[in-house]
C-alpha cells in the first residue's frame, strides 16, 4: 500500500437507514427507457476463471494477531518492546502481582523466543479490544511452557479453576482445558504460581477454530472470507513484505526487530518462531504463519498466492540491497518455500510440512515478487534473477511482477515497459482512489495489449467506506469483468480491520473481540465473487446521462510533511496579469491565512512563511477562496531541514478535497500531483523528484479550467486535465454453464432510478428471473450496530427477450436469468 495513505483511521458513525422499496414490477407497457442495453447473440466474450476475483490478507489493522489468529492471550510470549510501538514492554497486556521480571538471558526457551517471564505471584491478561471473549458452555484450551517446580493455577473469567503441577529444571509444555461459565467480552486469564517459576508460551485458544484446525483461525472471520468464495488469497502482505531490513537471521543478532517478512521465521512449532516488529506500529507473533495461510487457502478452495521480498523496499522507504549474497540467499529462500508448499516428504522443507501436519502437496503454482517497488531499476534488476532462478526449477510456475504503488506515473510507465518486453507472465497492478475516478475509468483495460503481460489487480479499493464508494468499485467491476481476457485476477484491500486498532480505511470485514460485520463492500465484493460466470457475454450500453468535470477553483494552501520549509512571494494572478492575492509577508504577519488542522508550527521569519517542526505530517494553511476558473498560482519555497520537500495546495474545496503539488515526497525521491479525497490521495502524476536544502525554488501552478502546468524554476514540470467524464451507469453480461443462466449485471449509481430495456440478443428465456439487488442512501455505512446495506433477493415475472425494467437509484442489481 502506497505510504501517503496509512494516515486514515476511524470508523464513522451509524447514518439514517433507508428501508428498500419492494422491487418495481418489469413495465408491462411501453416505456421510453434511460438506457438500452444490448447483449450480443453469442456467448463469445472473454473467459473468467475460477481465481477471477479473490482476497488479500495483510496483517494492518490488528488483522492477524487479535484477528483471524484465534489466539486470545496478547503478548503470550513476553516478546513485546519500544522497537514494536513506543510504550511497549515485556509486560504489555499483563498486570502482576507479586514478583514477576521479564528476563533475557541463556536460558530462555530458545533463541527465537527471546524473552520468558520469572514468576512468584500472579499475572494477568487483558486480551485484545475490551478483554477475552467467551461464551458460555465452550472450551478453551489452555496451555504453558514452564520450568521449575511449583503449582500454576489458571483462572478465566467465569470458568472453574485449573491446576497444573510443574517440576523439572528443564522447559516442558503443559496443557489444560477450561470451561467457559459465562458469555463475556471483558474476559481475564490469571496464571498464579505457589512458588517461583520461569514461564513462556502461555496460550488460550478456543476449542473451536475454524475446520477445528490447531493453532487455528477464528470461526466467524474465516466463515465471512469463506463465504466470499475466493478464488485466491494474496498474502501475507502488501507493505508488510517489503519494508524493513533484509538481513538473514544472525545468532549474534539475537533476532533483530524490523526485519521484512520472511517466510521461514513462520514455519515450525510456534514456540519457535520468531516475533517480529510489523511495519504498521505493532508486535506480530507470527503464530499465523505460512503453513497456516496454505491450509486457509486449502480450506476454502482458493489458490494461495504468496509475495516475497525482492530485496527493494517501498512504502516511503525506497531502498535497494545491493548484497549479492543475500539476494541469492532470498532466491533460495523462494525455492524452499516451493519446496515447503509441494516437495515430497522426503525432502528438507516438504518433510517440515508434513510434520506439521500436511505430507500431501499444497499445489502451490504462483508466487509473487515484490510489492509496490518505487525504485524500477533495482527492483527490475532483482526481479529477473528471481524469475529466472524459480523458472528454471519449475518451469510451469507463474511469477508476477508489478507496476509499483499506482495506477499511473513513471514508475508505472517504466515497469510496465519492463515487464512488456521481458514477456512477464502476470503484472500486480495497485491503486486506491476516488469514487469519481471509478466511475471515470471503466474504459481501463481495454485498451491494454492482449498480447502482453496478463494484470493481476492485487490491491484496489474507493477511499472511504460508504455505499457510494462501493457503488463505485461495482462499476469498475463490470469493466474488470468484460476484460477478463487482460485482468485474471483482482482483490479488494485490505481485507480485515479491528475497530480499535486502525491504520487504514477502506476495509473489507471489521470486528472487534467478539463480533464481526461486513462493510458494504464486503457485500458487493460477494454478491460479485458469487456470481461470476465462467464466460462473459458482449454487450453494450447506449442513452443516459454522464456527469460533467467542474474547474478547479478554491481556496490556495501551503504544508509540510516532517520537513520544515519556509515559503515566500505567494500570488494569485489572472491570465492578463491582474492580481486576485498576494502576501509577501513583508509586514511580519500572516493574518490572511489560517490552519486546516492545526498542525505544524506556523511563524513569519525574516520576511517569509515559515513551518518549523520537523516531526509533523501535513501541516496546511490555507487562503484566498479562487473562484476564477483561469488564475497562475506563484510563489518561492525553500526547504530548511526535515525528510521532504514542499506541499502546495490549489482547489481547496474544504477540509480533505484539494489538489497539492508534491516535490520530494516518499523521502525526497519523488514528485507528484495529488488529489484529495475526504483524508485520502488519489495520484493523478508522478515523477522522480528530490529536493536541495537550503536551495530556493520558483513554483508556478497555471490553472485553466480543469487544465493545470507546473512550472519548476521557469520549466514545465508536469501537466495534467482533470476533465474525465463521470459515467454513473454500468452494465456487463456474463454466463453461468452450469446453470444455463445469464447474468446481467447492472450498476446505477446515482440519485434517480433508470428505466432500461435489456435486449437479450432473440434468446428464448424463462419468463421469470432470480434477482438480488443491493441498494441505500449512498452516504449509509454497515457498522458493528446496523448493517442497513445487505442483499435482498426475489423473484421477478415478465422477463423476455426484450423487456424493460427500472433499476432503483443508487443500487446494483444482478439477475439470474435461465435460457431455453
Amino acid at each position: 500500500m502506497p505510504r501517503n495513505r496509512k494516515r486514515l483511521a476511524g470508523v464513522a458513525a451509524v447514518l439514517v437507514s433507508l428501508p428498500l422499496a419492494a422491487a418495481p414490477p418489469v413495465s408491462a407497457s411501453p416505456v421510453e427507457p434511460d438506457y438500452t442495453i444490448t447483449v450480443g447473440p453469442a456467448a463469445d466474450g472473454a473467459r473468467l476463471s475460477r481465481q477471477q476475483y479473490g482476497v488479500f490478507f495483510e496483517d494492518i489493522n490488528y488483522a492477524a494477531d487479535g484477528g483471524l489468529y484465534a489466539e486470545l492471550v496478547r503478548n503470550r510470549s513476553f516478546e513485546f518492546d519500544a522497537t514494536d510501538a513506543t510504550g511497549f514492554t515485556g509486560l504489555t497486556a499483563w498486570t502482576p502481582s507479586g514478583s514477576a521480571t521479564v528476563v533475557n538471558d541463556d536460558r530462555r526457551l530458545n533463541d527465537r523466543n527471546r524473552n520468558y517471564l520469572k514468576l512468584t505471584g500472579s499475572v494477568t491478561n487483558a486480551g485484545y479490544n475490551s478483554g477475552i471473549a467467551l461464551k458460555k458452555g465452550e472450551r478453551y484450551d489452555f496451555s504453558i511452557w514452564a520450568r521449575g517446580t511449583a503449582t500454576v493455577q489458571v483462572d478465566v473469567t467465569g470458568a472453574r479453576p485449573i491446576t497444573i503441577g510443574v517440576s523439572g529444571d528443564s522447559w516442558r509444555k503443559y496443557t489444560g482445558v477450561v470451561k467457559a461459565g459465562a458469555t463475556t467480552d471483558k474476559g481475564r486469564l490469571t496464571v498464579s504460581t505457589a512458588g517461583a517459576l520461569s514461564l513462556d508460551e502461555i496460550s488460550l485458544f478456543p476449542h473451536d477454530t475454524y475446520k477445528g484446525r490447531a493453532n487455528g483461525l477464528r470461526e466467524d472471520l474465516a466463515e465471512k472470507i469463506a463465504a466470499l468464495h475466493p478464488g485466491f488469497v494474496r498474502f501475507p502482505g502488501g507493505c508488510l513484505v517489503n519494508t524493513g531490513s533484509m538481513s538473514s537471521y544472525d545468532a549474534a543478532s539475537n533476532y533483530p526487530r524490523a526485519r521484512a517478512y520472511q517466510w521461514k521465521d513462520t514455519v515450525g512449532p510456534v514456540e519457535t518462531r520468531a516475533t517480529n516488529k510489523n511495519f504498521w506500529g505493532y508486535n506480530q507473533s507470527y503464530g499465523l504463519g505460512y503453513y497456516e495461510y496454505f491450509q486457509f487457502s486449502e480450506d476454502i478452495g482458493a489458490m494461495p498466492l504468496p509475495v516475497l521480498p525482492a530485496l527493494v523496499t517501498g512504502c516511503g522507504q525506497n531502498k535497494a540491497t545491493v548484497d549479492e549474497a543475500l539476494l541469492q540467499r532470498h532466491i533460495q529462500d523462494a525455492l524452499d518455500l516451493i519446496e515447503f508448499a509441494n516437495g515430497p516428504v522426503t525432502s528438507t522443507w516438504g518433510k517440515l510440512r508434513a510434520q506439521m501436519g500436511h505430507p500431501k502437496p499444497f499445489g502451490l503454482t504462483t508466487v509473487a515478487v515484490g510489492n509496490e517497488e518505487n525504485l524500477p531499476e533495482e527492483y527490475w534488476a532483482n526481479f529477473v534473477k528471481f524469475e529466472a532462478a524459480i523458472k528454471a526449477k519449475h518451469p510451469g510456475f507463474t511469477v508476477v511482477s508489478n507496476s509499483g504503488p499506482d495506477d499511473q506515473g513513471a514508475t508505472f510507465d517504466n515497469l510496465w515497459a519492463k515487464n512488456k518486453a521481458h514477456g512477464t507472465d502476470m503484472v500486480d497492478e495497485h491503486y486506491y482512489n476516488s469514487p469519481a475516478w471509478f466511475l471515470q475509468n471503466n474504459a481501463r483495460y481495454d485498451s491494454y495489449d492482449r498480447n502482453g503481460p496478463k494484470v493481476f489487480l492485487g490491491e484496489y479499493a474507493s477511499l472511504d467506506a460508504k455505499f457510494a464508494n462501493s457503488l463505485a468499485e461495482a462499476a469498475y467491476m463490470t469493466g474488470l469483468e468484460r476484460n477478463a481476457d487482460v485482468v485474471k485476477m483482482a482483490s479488494y484491500a485490505p481485507l480485515l480491520a479491528n475497530i480499535d486498532n486502525v491504520q487504514w480505511k477502506p476495509d473489507m470485514i471489521w470486528f472487534d473481540n467478539d463480533e464481526s460485520w461486513g462493510s458494504t463492500s464486503y457485500q458487493m465484493q460477494k454478491l460479485f465473487m458469487n456470481n461470476v460466470g465462467d464466460r462473459v457475454v458482449p454487450s453494450a450500453v447506449s442513452g443516459g446521462r454522464v456527469v460533467q468535470p467542474k474547474p478547479i477553483t478554491g481556496a490556495i494552501g501551503l504544508s509540510t510533511w516532517r520537513t520544515a520549509a519556509t515559503y515566500d512571494d505567494v500570488k494569485v494572478t489572472r491570465p492578463d496579469g491582474t492580481t486576485i492575492f498576494s502576501d509577501d509577508f513583508g509586514d511580519g504577519n500572516a493574518d490572511g491565512w489560517t490552519p486546516v488542522q492545526n498542525r505544524g508550527a506556523w511563524t513569519v521569519i525574516g520576511g517569509g512563511y515559515a513551518q518549523t517542526t520537523t516531526d509533523t505530517e501535513d501541516t496546511m494553511v490555507k487562503a484566498a477562496t479562487i473562484t476564477d476558473t483561469d488564475y497562475d498560482y506563484t510563489l518561492k519555497a525553500t526547504k530548511q531541514a526535515g525528510a521532504e520537500g514542499f506541499l502546495v495546495a490549489f482547489g481547496i474545496q474544504d477540509t480533505g478535497n484539494f489538489y497539492w503539488w508534491n516535490l520530494g515526497g516518499w523521502n525526497n525521491t519523488q514528485g507528484a500531483v495529488e488529489k484529495g479525497i475526504t483524508s485520502a490521495k488519489e495520484q493523478i502524476l508522478t515523477k522522480p523528484n528530490t529536493v536541495t536544502t537550503g536551495q530556493t525554488y520558483d513554483l508556478k501552478i497555471s490553472v485553466r479550467g480543469t487544465k493545470v502546468t507546473l512550472y519548476l524554476d521557469g520549466q514545465e514540470w508536469g501537466s495534467f486535465d482533470d476533465n474525465a467524464v463521470t459515467e454513473p451507469f454500468a452494465q456487463v453480461v456474463t454466463t453461468d454453464a452450469k446453470t444455463g443462466e445469464l447474468i446481467v449485471k447492472v450498476v446505477n449509481a446515482q440519485d434517480t432510478p433508470a428505466t432500461t430495456t435489456i435486449d437479450l440478443g432473440g434468446r428464448k428465456v424463462a419468463s421469470t428471473a432470480k434477482m438480488t439487488v443491493l441498494a441505500g442512501d449512498p452516504g449509509e455505512q454497515n457498522t458493528r450496530t446496523a448493517e442497513p446495506i445487505l442483499p435482498v433477493t426475489s423473484t421477478i415475472k415478465g422477463v423476455s427477450s426484450s423487456f424493460t425494467r427500472e433499476f432503483p437509484a443508487n443500487s446494483v442489481t444482478f439477475l439470474r436469468i435461465r435460457t431455453r
